[in-house]
C-alpha cells in the first residue's frame, strides 16, 4: 500500500497522523496505545487532515520516536519498524509501524515517574482502568480468552457501540431493562471475554469497543 492509499484510509485504530513528534513524552502514548491493541501505524509529516507536509529534519523525527519507544515505554518497544517515504513533491513522511505487542501491558512515561497504559478506542490513545491491565496480561496470543456466544441482551452492547463512541452503566441498564447489579455482571463478562474494553479514568467509568 503506497502512501496516498494508507493516508486516504483515515485515522483509526490502526492508524494515527502526526505533523511531527514534538516530544517523547507525547508520542510515546500512541506508540503504546498500538502495541497494547491490534497494533497499527503512525504517519510523521501528515496533519490530521491528511494533508501531507513533510517532515523538517528525518533524522530528528527518528531520534526523537526511537527515544520514546526505548525510554518511554515499559516494558520498551523493541520491534517497531521505520521507513522514510517521499510524495510526489519530495517530502518526507515517516512511516512508522508499530506490531500489537506479546508483552502487553505496556505504559508510556508521561511525566516525570508517572507511567500510564494506553488502548486505542477507534481514532484515540485512551488511559486504560486496572482492569483492562489485567486483561491485556492475558492477551498474548497464546493466551486469549475464548469468545463465546452472546445472547440478545448481550449483542445490543455490542450493536450499541457501533454507531456510539462508549456506553455507561447507566445508559446499558436503560437499553436492555437491567438492574444495576445484573447489567454490571454483564457489561464486565463481555470486558472478560475481550469483546468490550472498561474505562474507568474519568468521572463515570464507561465501556467500548
Amino acid at each position: 500500500m503506497d502512501l496516498h492509499e494508507l493516508i486516504a484510509r483515515g485515522e483509526g485504530e490502526e492508524l494515527e497522523f502526526k505533523q511531527k513528534t514534538t516530544h517523547p513524552h507525547r508520542i510515546s502514548r500512541t506508540l503504546v496505545s498500538l502495541a497494547n491493541t491490534r497494533g497499527g501505524q503512525v504517519l510523521v509529516g501528515v496533519d490530521d487532515a491528511g494533508r501531507v507536509l513533510g517532515v523538517r529534519d528525518a533524522e530528528e523525527e527518528l531520534f526523537v520516536l526511537r527515544d520514546a519507544a526505548a525510554n518511554y515505554a515499559e516494558p520498551p518497544l523493541t520491534n517497531l519498524r521505520y521507513r522514510e517515504v517521499e510524495d510526489d513533491s519530495a517530502r518526507t513522511v515517516i512511516i512508522v509501524t508499530v506490531p500489537e505487542s506479546q508483552h502487553k501491558p505496556h505504559r508510556a512515561l508521561v511525566g516525570p515517574n508517572d507511567w500510564r497504559g494506553y488502548v486505542r478506542v477507534r481514532d484515540a490513545s485512551v488511559q486504560t482502568s486496572g482492569l483492562t491491565e489485567k486483561l491485556l496480561e492475558r492477551q498474548q496470543p497464546e493466551a486469549r480468552f475464548e469468545k463465546i456466544p452472546l445472547n440478545r441482551q448481550e449483542l445490543a452492547v455490542i450493536d450499541y457501540l457501533k454507531t456510539h463512541s462508549r456506553i455507561t452503566l447507566a445508559q446499558y441498564m436503560k437499553l436492555v431493562n437491567f438492574g444495576k447489579r445484573r447489567a454490571y455482571q454483564t457489561l464486565i463478562k463481555l470486558v472478560l471475554h475481550g469483546y468490550i474494553r472498561h474505562h474507568d479514568k474519568e468521572k463515570e467509568p464507561y465501556y467500548t469497543v
